[in-house]
């Protein structure tokens, strides 16, 4: 039960900054979301992080792994608004943002979690 709450606790606060995050950062007058995708990669460099400390001589326990990396960067990242910014892309005809978003998220995404355990390895 004690895990549970923690993942809870953590997406909710993740979920509150990613809501923050793309209501001051999405670009209103483009369509582009900004906020997301800012919110997804740092997101994946948190998790990088996390589970880099977690990994490197078990610097964080299970419980704030679970807090931190499945509650609170779970509710950080959102691929679910990802998915669906991408349909408006499409649905709207704009095949280039549709293009850039979807790579530079992927792409940007996976070297941020590559950084962030790199970073903790190397420290």
């Amino acid at each position: 039960m004690k895990q549970l709450v923690l993942v809870f606790i953590g997406g909710g606060l993740g979920s509150v900054l990613r809501f923050t995050i793309s209501k001051y950062i999405n670009d209103a007058s483009t369509g582009i979301p900004y906020g997301t995708f800012l919110a997804n990669i740092l997101g994946s460099l948190l998790i990088g992080i996390i589970l880099g400390l977690a990994d490197k001589n078990h610097l964080i326990t299970h419980n704030y792994t679970l807090l931190l990396a499945t509650g609170f960067c779970g509710g950080l990242t959102t691929f679910s608004t990802f998915a669906f910014e991408n349909h408006v892309f499409l649905k709207t005809g704009d095949f280039v943002n549709f293009a850039l978003y979807t790579l530079f998220t992927f792409i940007i995404g996976f070297l941020a979690v590559f950084l962030g355990v790199f970073l903790i390895k190397n420290i």
